[in-house]
């Protein structure tokens, strides 16, 4: 499982956000504090505090799940 770190501090980030992850195979999720969403879920995104960095956990162990979602991948990495 990988775990990276995102940030998706705008609406319109977040609309490509959602096309970009909905071309991943594998499942993922997004964690903030407590709350686990399905990251393909555009409803679950508008959820969570989009001020503050975000981690996405990808069920694979393959780097390159992440190459479509590689833009919104925050520096801390």
């Amino acid at each position: 499982m990988l775990t990276v770190p995102i940030l998706l501090d705008s609406a319109e980030k977040v609309k490509r956000f959602s096309a970009a992850v909905s071309k991943v195979a594998v499942e993922c999720e997004l964690v903030q504090g407590v709350r686990i969403i399905d990251a393909k879920s555009i409803m679950g995104i508008f959820s969570l505090n989009l001020k503050q960095p975000i981690q996405l956990r990808v069920h694979s162990d393959d780097r390159s799940a992440l190459k479509p979602i590689r833009d919104f991948l925050t520096e801390a990495r």
